[in-house]
């Protein structure tokens, strides 16, 4: 009995030294390498806090941002529109709700929104939610909670106003109010479509989101594995071309997932998908200085394309 015990006793240090190394093993094998983050994110940051939303959110931030700009909207509206969409669906366009509700903000069919279709379609949806927001008197001066509730009739009335400074920082950003605020963290691209195809592909998201014409994004150059895209963003109804330049730049990142973007530049700022990653790890700025400034208005995004 005692000899059993001790040789118990001696298995200790030895099953001890084995789950260190396999730890250490572990880490080595999880831990970052290179420019490869440690979970993709994007942050937009307001008076030095930063708030984070997964790519796909920030996808459908950047659209309801987007639709903001293209219908000369104040960033207040996108403000009450993203806090809406966050307590209603999390930022994701969900197929599923209470009773028939469906999509970003959690329309119901039942009550008038659309088809379900049309309530699924995030630009749909993103309109009919401002087409009410508009018809809110004073909107832009109630609080967040009041406004959305005007528009949604929730039985949680208060519950909208928990998403107002995460909402202010995405919208701030997204709307060019707020220069090189918008950040994400992804994992290197992986381009899978030809030059034609990635700019095809940017364009049509642009329009979509922004409504900004063909001809206002255009493939300048493909080399090196990328494909440049320049953008006219001051086609953008804001009568700002410096404004419309950072709300399209912005854009850029957070649709970055989406598009393969590598690096997006406006005026002498650039972000860069490795660059994104370092600020993530507190290394470096997300936007730092990118040498001859671009023209007002103009916005270049660098695509990563098929070899």
């Amino acid at each position: 009995m005692t000899s059993s015990r001790r040789r118990r006793r001696r298995r200790g240090p030895l099953v001890l030294g084995l789950v260190v190394v396999l730890a250490v093993a572990g880490w080595l094998v999880l831990r970052p390498s290179g420019d490869a983050p440690v979970r993709e994110r994007c942050e937009a940051t307001l008076d030095g806090t930063s708030w984070y939303l997964s790519p796909a959110q920030a996808e459908n931030a950047a659209l309801i941002a987007g639709v903001s700009v293209r219908r000369s909207l104040p960033a207040r509206a996108a403000t009450i529109a993203l806090a809406t969409a966050l307590q209603e669906s999390r930022l994701i366009n969900i197929d599923y709700g209470d009773r028939d509700s469906l999509g970003l903000f959690q329309q119901r069919p039942s009550q008038g929104w659309g088809t379900p279709e049309q309530v699924l379609d995030p630009l749909y949806a993103t309109d009919r939610f401002y087409d009410a927001l508009v018809g809110v008197p004073g909107y832009q001066d109630l609080d967040v909670t009041v406004a959305a509730q005007a528009v949604q009739r929730s039985g949680f009335p208060g519950a909208y106003a928990q998403h107002e400074t995460r909402s202010r920082a995405w919208a701030s950003g997204l709307t060019g109010h707020s220069p090189a605020v918008v950040s994400c963290e992804l994992d290197p691209a992986h381009g899978s479509r030809t030059a034609e195809e990635a700019g095809a592909a940017l364009r049509e998201r642009a329009q979509r989101d922004l409504g900004l014409g063909a001809d206002a994004v255009v493939v300048a150059s493909a080399v090196d594995g990328t494909a440049t895209v320049t953008v006219d963003a001051a086609a953008l109804p804001t009568g700002d071309p410096v404004r419309a330049a950072w709300a399209v730049a912005q854009w850029a990142v957070a649709t970055a997932a989406a598009t393969d973007a590598v690096e997006v530049r406006s005026a002498d700022m650039r972000w860069t998908r490795d660059g994104g990653v370092r600020a993530g790890r507190g290394e470096a700025p997300a936007w730092t200085p990118g040498g001859e400034p671009l023209d007002a208005g103009l916005v270049t995004v660098r695509v990563a394309v098929a070899g």
